[in-house]
């Protein structure tokens, strides 16, 4: 998947439909150096966290793209998946408020993602 747009969607999608909550993708090209678009998201318990990243890595996989790197998935309170370009953040909510991710990036922009209920 080319259009990094369509990845932070299909990710965003993905969380929404595993349930996962307050879920914020930012463009912190020129900002970082590390990674292009954060997306940052919680789950309501460990396992809760645990099932996202897995349903992330899954969808990802099935568009052709593999993590580069995985962290967390064994504690999973906090769990970081990165896609070089795309790097998820799923957090327990005490966790999101603690580490405050989005002060850290704060001068990237807001992504208008594009998530739809679906019926299941």
């Amino acid at each position: 998947m080319e259009d990094p747009l369509a990845a932070l969607n299909e990710i965003a999608q993905t969380i929404f439909d595993k349930k996962g909550i307050n879920i914020l993708a930012l463009d912190v090209r020129g900002v970082s150096s590390l990674t292009d678009f954060v997306v940052i998201a919680e789950g309501n318990v460990d396992r809760h966290v645990k099932a996202i990243a897995d349903a992330v890595i899954e969808k990802m996989r099935t568009l052709g793209i593999k993590p580069c790197y995985v962290e967390g998935l064994v504690e999973g309170d906090w769990v970081v998946i990165d896609y070089l370009h795309i790097m998820v953040h799923l957090f327990m909510p005490g966790l999101r408020d603690k580490y405050s991710l989005e002060q850290l990036w704060r001068k990237g922009s807001i992504v208008d993602l594009q998530v739809s209920e679906t019926k299941t």
